[in-house]
C-alpha cells in the first residue's frame, strides 16, 4: 500500500513531491521549513525548529501517526554552531522518544530567512 499526503503547497505540484508518503506501516515526511501563511515564522533556530515540529505533528496526525512513532529525525541547519538551539527544541518533543538523529550543516536554503528544515521517518507496529 502506498498513500501520499499533501498540504496544498504550490511547490508540491510544481516540483512533483508529496509532504509525506506512507508505504505499509512507514511514513516518510519531506524536509519541512518554518513557512507560514505570511512567510518564514521565527528568525532564530529555536523558534523555527519549534514551529516546524508543530507542523510535522499535524502531518503525522493526518496520516494516523504520532511523534511516538518517529524513528528517524534529520535537522538541516544553515549554521551548525546553532545546533544547541535547534536541539533544545527537538529535545522538548523527542526527549523520551529518542529517535535516531542527524544534524546536517547545509548551504543557505532558497529563502535566506529559512534557517532549519526537518525531515522525519515514522513507523507503526503492524496492525
Amino acid at each position: 500500500m502506498r498513500k501520499t499526503f499533501g498540504t496544498g503547497s504550490v511547490w508540491e505540484q510544481t516540483l512533483g513531491y508529496s509532504r509525506a508518503v506512507q508505504v505499509e506501516n512507514t511514513l516518510y515526511i519531506s524536509a519541512t521549513a518554518a513557512s507560514g501563511e505570511n512567510g518564514i515564522v521565527g528568525n532564530d533556530f529555536y523558534t523555527q525548529t519549534q514551529y516546524i515540529l508543530a507542523k510535522l505533528g499535524t502531518v503525522l496526525a493526518d496520516a494516523g501517526f504520532s511523534f511516538s512513532d518517529v524513528v528517524q529525525s534529520k535537522l538541516y541547519l544553515t549554521d551548525i554552531s546553532k545546533w544547541e538551539d535547534a536541539g533544545r527544541a527537538h529535545g522538548e518533543v523527542f526527549g523520551d522518544i529518542r529517535p535516531t538523529l542527524s544534524l546536517v550543516h547545509v548551504l543557505p536554503f532558497l529563502d535566506p530567512d529559512m534557517l532549519v528544515e526537518i525531515e522525519l521517518v515514522a513507523q507503526r507496529s503492524p496492525d
